[in-house]
């Protein structure tokens, strides 16, 4: 069933005002969730995994495009966040830091969900420490819909071959040896 964009937007929306993302403007909207930013939340959810890598492409401010299947060879970390979304903005140096010091056999995909100012991702992420994140784009929500995100930031890991292993609901802190413990995963053979 195809949705419009109106809709789409309507239940995003909603959906992201329910999960208490809701940080639009300079000053913080939840100043407690400006502090509290750094402390892990969230919950790992595997009742997805071994479903495949959506075939979809996303794209740039610029219009590059980037098909998700082309990826597929290395493991796969994609993060759904957008810039009015305080856990995701805390999270953002850490994932650019797990890009860096992973590049050799992971990939870390940050996919923005703001709907308007969509030229002004790439510059926020520089802005924000995370100047080796992509500046990818998901205006429509696609991406969104198709992995089923309900709550920013949402973080999903897959294998080499495009099966999903996890995601990671809401902000956490990636540098942790825990994190790194769960990015691991994606290394190690699949149970038979």
């Amino acid at each position: 069933m195809l949705l419009s964009r109106s809709l789409k937007i309507l239940i995003l929306g909603c959906a992201l005002i329910a999960s208490g993302c809701d940080r639009q403007s300079e000053s913080p909207a939840q100043p407690q969730a400006e502090r509290e930013a750094d402390a892990p939340k969230g919950k790992i959810d595997r009742s997805h995994a071994g479903k495949d890598l959506p075939d979809m492409e996303i794209r740039d401010a610029a219009g590059r495009s980037l098909k998700l299947r082309s990826l597929l060879g290395k493991p796969l970390l994609i993060n759904l966040w957008a810039t009015w979304c305080a856990p995701c903005i805390a999270e953002l140096p850490m994932l650019d830091h797990v890009a860096v010091e992973r590049a050799e056999n992971m990939k870390v995909l940050a996919v923005s969900q703001d709907m308007s100012r969509t030229e002004k991702v790439g510059p926020f992420l520089a802005q924000n420490g995370a100047p080796h994140l992509g500046p990818w784009l998901d205006p429509e929500t696609d991406l969104t819909f198709a992995l089923g995100a309900q709550t920013l930031p949402t973080t999903v890991l897959y294998d080499a071959a495009g099966k999903e292993i996890w995601r990671y609901i809401g902000g956490r802190d990636w540098t942790s040896t825990a994190s790194a413990e769960l990015l691991d995963e994606a290394a190690r053979p699949a149970a038979q």
